[in-house]
């Protein structure tokens, strides 16, 4: 160990001076708070980011391909895009509007007409499907209903379940249309769950009265953050008459408040980092003022202003580091805790999830830790400088 780094070390650790032992003390707490608020915030942030993609993209396809007055005669267009790179699935859809009449109620419900041999193989919805159901064996009898449906309604697999279709489908039928219940899915997403039904992509058509016609087609990818480049390339291939929507357009206005959200999160937080470097700026002048002697000595024996200037930098740097460490030990401890246990419960009305969800990104903490130690170095500046700029003699003037 040099003879700088001895000092530094012999001036944080001073037991004689109990008021710098303090205030050394509260500079590392502030430090530690603001740091560890910061990871966790922001691994809340990046979690809600994260879970909300994947219940989005697990409940859809990556990639929608539509027209405005559907797709026709869409089997040669279904191999098309299937065999584009980057696609391993595709599978035709309906979506409309119809109402579920319960008793002397009627809601507006979401429906999707579904192929059931290759839906399956573009969303989960098999994983959220319970009891062992499948969607390869829904029949035209049957739907598929969301867990919050199932529950606000009562109903439970093998109840009949009547439509109210504002097209006037079958002739002959009429406007309703009952169903018994296949599967229930739990998607973990409130909207879904509550106001979407699936049923057979050849019933869809039937009721909403269109003959051979989808509305378009989902495409699953190999990798879904892809889905802009897979883009450009379907509208290479089949031209600009269809819709071509991915999944983070579809959702844009979710991604953009949750990004909006996470950085401003992280301004506002940095912030107390920043008001806790100003205890590290006051730790650093009160040593300066009582180490006055010391330092005139020490530039009477030699001692260049560099050397000075180091001394209580690396003071400053090491109280910041502490800090970081502890606030950094502290987040991910925390969000360790929160991940493992989810012991914070969320109403999943209004945050779509049933718990906190939290995310440790390495580019997040390193920012983090980056920016802390940032703002630790510019807090010794003014001190380190006037440390290094006091004068020998007068510093011992009255000695």
């Amino acid at each position: 160990m040099n003879f700088e780094w001895w000092l530094t070390l012999r001036y944080l650790t001073a037991k004689k001076d109990k008021f710098l032992a303090v205030i050394n003390f509260v500079a590392i707490a502030g430090i530690a708070i603001g740091v560890m608020a910061l990871i966790i915030v922001i691994g809340v942030m990046t979690g809600f980011d994260h879970d909300l993609r994947e219940k989005i993209v697990g409940a859809n396809a990556h990639i929608f391909v539509e027209r405005e007055t559907g797709v026709k005669n869409y089997a040669p267009l279904n191999e098309r895009l299937r065999a584009l790179p980057g696609v391993i699935a595709t599978t035709p859809y309906i979506h409309g509007n119809v109402f579920l009449e319960a008793g002397t109620r009627a809601a507006s419900l979401i429906l999707r007409g579904v192929d059931p041999a290759s839906e399956g193989s573009v969303t989960r919805i098999n994983s959220y499907l319970a009891g062992g159901a499948k969607v390869a064996d829904l029949k035209d009898d049957g739907v598929l209903i969301g867990s919050q449906l199932a529950s606000y309604y009562g109903y439970q697999i093998g109840d009949t379940v009547t439509i109210i279709s504002p097209a006037s489908g079958i002739a002959g039928s009429g406007w309703r249309y009952k169903f018994k219940v296949a599967g229930i899915f739990n998607s973990g997403m409130y909207d879904y769950d509550m106001n979407l039904i699936l049923i057979t992509l050849t019933r869809a058509q039937q009721i909403f009265d269109i003959g051979a016609t989808v509305t378009g087609i989902g495409l699953k990818l190999k990798n879904p953050d892809q889905a802009l480049v897979v883009k450009k390339e379907i509208y290479d291939q089949i031209g600009f008459s269809y819709l071509v929507r991915t999944w983070m357009e579809t959702n844009a206005n979710f991604f953009a408040a949750l990004a909006l959200e996470k950085f401003a999160m992280f301004v506002i937080l940095t912030l107390i980092v920043l008001v806790a470097s100003f205890n590290i700026i006051s730790t650093l002048i009160v040593t300066v003022t009582s180490k006055v002697k010391d330092i005139g000595i020490l530039k009477s024996i030699g001692a260049s202003r560099a050397c000075i200037h180091r001394i209580f930098t690396w003071q400053g740097l090491a109280v910041g580091a502490m800090g970081t460490f502890w606030g950094f030990s502290g987040g991910v401890g925390v969000i360790m805790l929160l991940k493992k246990y989810q012991f914070i419960k969320l109403p999943q009305d209004i945050y779509y999830i049933d718990h906190l969800p939290v995310v440790v990104q390495a580019s997040d903490v390193g920012l983090i830790v980056g920016a802390a130690m940032l703002i630790t170095y510019a807090a010794t500046v003014y001190p380190a400088l006037k440390a290094a700029n006091l004068e020998p003699v007068e510093a011992l003037r009255y000695e």
